[in-house]
């Protein structure tokens, strides 16, 4: 079970692709923060994953370590298990709270949107200044204090050129796990999924090259395709299932199936309950019933077993329905899924030690740690 907390609907950046815009809020409680990690608990049978998310949740720093230090004595009391990460612009992430983040094991994932220009095209402060200058050297001083942190990169029509050599400048500056994902709710034309596909195509003969050369690194989408083709039995483990895997709770404890839907508000069909009533098995049943129905026009396609046309949230976001699938989704999806199973073909067939460690080993990520832990990489 995953709980994603949102912390505060305020931020201190203005992103104009944002779909949650900042609003002015009271941030939430510690006393909400701990019931809705009890609930996350329950749900989970003892375990849970907790995400701090926003707004910016960085603007809640007093918080989080309260969070985190309630999770620790659930610990200490043989309650049950947390695991924790944040998701955060990096504008507040000081070296203080890097440090923080190092001893108390909390997992870091930072927005960078690639090379200046890209980036500083839609990343940008309250006051319309650019951020790239700023962030640069948090995501060094991230990397270089946790280099397994992530970065989620959004590619828009206007920056669609630039993302190949965002995704190497990523790579080459130190990042190892890199989300890439297209907004799939601004204007994508003919002429902008051309241009998509073409970087696609370039990043495809990048990540053989790499591949070859054993270098280590995480590229989503292609990594999550790959995997949908050689373990198709696992692509279900891949893939949304709304409502049953997270629960999002807004800053006033109300609870909703995924990360998009707090902005609904409480009084919409999206909520599933409150943190002091639990879930709402009315509601609940209700959605889910509503995400199982089959997404049209999917049935027929070739690829709809390995797609993300169950993306709740994105079908929502683009089209306003969780049953329809997004008309840009579906694009995307049916030019990515060739572009990676032609890099699997071409790999597999020169039987690459790295891509068969990386695709078809389950120990390898404890393997390539150690490796990296005795290396001093």
């Amino acid at each position: 079970m995953h709980l994603t907390l949102h912390l505060t609907r305020s931020c201190n950046l203005r992103c104009d692709y944002c779909y949650a815009p900042p609003q002015a809020c009271e941030p939430m409680s510690v006393e909400v923060g701990r019931k809705a990690m009890d609930v996350g608990l329950e749900r989970g049978m003892g375990s849970c994953g907790v995400v701090f998310f926003g707004g910016e949740p960085l603007l809640q720093k007093e918080r989080i370590y309260e969070l985190i230090e309630y999770g620790r004595q659930v610990r200490k009391d043989r309650k049950g298990m947390f695991h924790f990460k944040i998701t955060t612009n990096g504008m507040l992430l000081d070296d203080a709270f890097i440090e923080y983040a190092c001893r108390e094991d909390l997992i870091v994932a930072m927005s960078m949107d690639g090379i200046r220009p890209a980036h500083d095209a839609h990343r940008k402060t309250a006051d319309g200044r650019p951020t790239f200058e700023i962030l640069y050297p948090r995501l060094k001083a991230l990397l270089k204090a946790k280099p397994y942190s992530s970065v989620i990169m959004i590619v828009n029509p206007d920056t669609v050129r630039f993302m190949a050599e965002s995704v190497s400048f990523l790579f080459d500056e130190g990042v190892r796990y890199l989300i890439l994902s297209p907004n799939y709710a601004a204007g994508w034309g003919t002429e902008d999924l051309e241009a998509l596909q073409k970087q696609y195509q370039r990043l495809a003969r990048q990540y053989i090259q790499w591949t070859r050369r054993g270098r280590k690194f995480y590229f989503s989408p292609f990594e999550v395709k790959i995997a949908s083709r050689i373990h198709a039995d696992r692509t279900g483990q891949l893939r949304c299932d709304l409502g049953m895997r997270q629960i999002s709770v807004d800053p006033e404890g109300y609870l909703f199936p995924c990360v998009q839907f707090p902005r609904a508000g409480k009084e919409s069909d999206w909520c599933i309950g409150h943190v002091d009533r639990g879930i709402d098995g009315d509601a609940w049943t209700r959605i889910r019933t509503l995400a199982c129905q089959p997404k049209q026009p999917c049935r027929d396609c070739a690829v709809e077993s390995r797609c993300f046309h169950t993306c709740a949230c994105l079908n929502w976001q683009t089209g306003g329905s969780i049953t329809e699938a997004s008309p840009i989704l579906c694009k995307h999806e049916q030019m990515v899924i060739p572009i990676a199973d032609r890099i699997a073909e071409k790999l597999y067939a020169q039987r690459d030690r790295m891509f068969i460690q990386k695709h078809y080993n389950d120990l390898y990520p404890y393997l390539s740690l150690v490796e990296d832990q005795l290396s001093g990489a």
